[in-house]
């Protein structure tokens, strides 16, 4: 890495790789500077995940200059400009100088003009703290104040809002979602704009939408969803979301609406424990499986709402319907099977109450699936911490007895399930049954043996108890 500092004494590092593109294209004749988003990760005192170069030379005049390039997106300016280092091949992207034309398919511009000029790129980019460059040598250029958006946190359009939103809708929601990351606010044009504009969304795809709402969703303010709501985005995207907004829970046991508890529930869940729980690897699949849990949990409550005479409001039965809600909104944006099929276990079973005791655990682990058990609880808590304060203490104490009781049966290694099982189906054939149902009658029956007693996953004892 090497190390430069900006005259405002900020000190970055660049990778080699960017450092020596930079340079190549310069010692060609060229500019070139970093730009976007590793910039203003830079400033926010961030590695950048990506490193974006923004060039004066031509697509074909940077294919020219290196050994490894890949036509990213030459229609558009784009090379990837492939650097070995230490062993490990790594890509840039390298786009030039550019003008945008129309977008009349709201995503990507009908034609580009190149153009000799750095503030004509940054012109065309969609938010200031993503429209700043930055040169070894030169330092930072900033056209737009991105750099004081940044430090107030403060999301605002490059130009005019409308036309920014007009040339690709997702923006609108990269808006908020910036917000989010951030902490911060949008700045009232930028937000209008937003507004006026939000039924442009439905263009777009789910696979796009799915990014944006789940980068969000992870951040540390996802409370931050309802400005999707506010702005009128969900209605295209999330309707449903929408219905819970305005749908009040006359219950004892609820302070909020199904919308406004889906929101709070999103932020309770103890990101600290979970990391320490998951690991490193772990923890962004599961945050990402859990906060979309809390968001979709009470989905269906709108649907199987009942009043009872004396004013009380019931939801039964929204938990199996929730969960098939939640598939088909997931399978709309674009989900992978394995998050959908978390998701929805985990709508399906968060009702579901246990007493405390070992062989009812034991039990709810197999009817549930063992790997449902330890986010299970996580979704139990949080969902317990955005109800009213009625019984919550009671609530949270049985959570915690249930959490310590499942780590004591998954430590000792009970049996919860036929895999687990000592006796398995060839055992039984060797015994001489045949194969088909009476071999999972008894298998089941064994099951039970051990669900209720652990001692009994013995192979001889069940063969001779049940054969």
């Amino acid at each position: 890495m090497t190390d430069i500092e900006l005259s405002n004494d900020i000190k970055f590092e660049l990778p080699e790789d960017v450092c020596s593109i930079i340079k190549t294209l310069e010692d060609a004749g060229f500019e070139a500077y970093a730009v976007g988003g590793c910039v203003r990760d830079m400033l926010l005192g961030k590695i950048p995940d990506d490193w974006d170069i923004t060039t004066s030379a031509r697509p074909l005049e940077v294919k020219a200059l290196f050994k490894r390039t890949v036509d990213t997106g030459l229609q558009h300016g784009t090379v990837t400009v492939l650097m070995k280092n230490k062993g490990k091949l790594s890509g840039y992207e390298v786009t030039t100088y550019r003008i945008d034309g129309d977008y009349s398919d709201g995503r990507h511009p009908d034609k580009v003009e190149f153009s000799s000029e750095l503030s004509e790129d940054l012109k065309r980019r969609d938010f200031t703290i993503n429209a700043m460059a930055y040169h070894p040598e030169r330092g930072l250029t900033d056209l737009f104040d991105g750099k004081a958006d940044l430090e107030k946190k403060l999301i605002r359009c490059v130009g005019d809002a409308k036309e920014r939103f007009s040339e690709d809708a997702l923006r609108m929601m990269r808006a908020v979602r910036f917000a989010a990351v951030l902490g911060g606010t949008i700045e009232a044009k930028t937000y209008e704009a937003i507004k006026a504009l939000a039924g442009n969304l439905k263009n777009v795809s789910g696979e796009r939408i799915r990014v944006e709402t789940e980068k969000l969703l992870v951040s540390s303010h996802p409370y931050y969803f309802k400005q999707f709501y506010e702005t009128g985005l969900t209605a295209y995207f999330l309707p449903e979301f929408d219905i819970c907004m305005n749908t009040a829970q006359e219950n004892i046991h609820h302070c909020y609406t199904v919308g406004e508890h889906l929101l709070h529930s999103l932020e309770t869940i103890d990101t600290v424990k979970l990391k320490k729980e998951s690991g490193e690897d772990a923890y962004r699949r599961d945050l990402k499986i859990l906060r979309l849990t809390m968001l979709l949990h009470d989905i269906a409550k709108p649907a199987k709402k009942t009043v009872d005479e004396s004013g009380v409001a019931h939801f039964k039965g929204h938990p199996a319907l929730g969960a098939d809600m939640a598939e088909e909104i997931l399978t709309r944006l674009k989900y992978d099977n394995d998050t959908i099929r978390m998701v929805k276990g985990l709508v399906a079973a968060h009702e579901n109450r246990y007493e405390p005791a070992a062989d009812v655990l034991r039990r709810a682990i197999n009817r549930v699936g063992a790997e449902f058990f330890p986010l299970l609880f996580y979704v139990n808590e949080a969902d317990t911490l955005a109800q009213s304060m009625y019984l919550r203490d009671k609530k949270l104490k049985r959570i915690a007895a249930l959490r310590r009781l499942y780590i004591n049966i998954m430590e000792e290694g009970d049996c919860t399930d036929l895999k687990t099982l000592a006796v398995k189906g060839r055992d039984l054939i060797e015994r001489g049954i045949s194969p088909g149902p009476e071999i999972g009658r008894i298998l089941g029956e064994m099951l039970e043996d051990v669900l209720e007693e652990p001692a009994h996953n013995e192979k001889e004892y069940l063969l001779e108890k049940y054969i």
